[in-house]
């Protein structure tokens, strides 16, 4: 699903929401996220799942086109990691 098709989907179950509200709200709610993990923070949502940054070691990586060993710098990477209702929810036998 895209963010748009979310946006979508809160609307047909909210008709009496305005598109540009849901969009704003839609946009708030990620960006929240994104300034948060941005500070080095964890976002923790129950039943569905927690996200934080790691940090992953600088390393050497080749490049796949000719091989050549090629330096990698450290970075920071977000990580999810799903809530024990949404795995049980997926994994439920149908």
């Amino acid at each position: 699903m895209t963010k748009s098709e979310l946006i979508i989907r809160l609307a047909e179950l909210n008709p009496n929401l305005f598109h540009r509200d849901i969009e704003r709200i839609v946009n708030c709610f990620f960006d929240t996220i994104t300034d948060a993990l941005a500070d080095g923070k964890r976002v923790e949502l129950r039943g569905f799942g927690a996200f934080s940054v790691r940090q992953r070691d600088a390393r050497q990586g080749r490049n796949p086109r000719t091989g050549e060993s090629v330096k990698v710098d450290e970075k920071k990477v977000p990580f999810f990691k799903m809530g024990k209702s949404m795995l049980d929810r997926l994994n439920r036998n149908s």
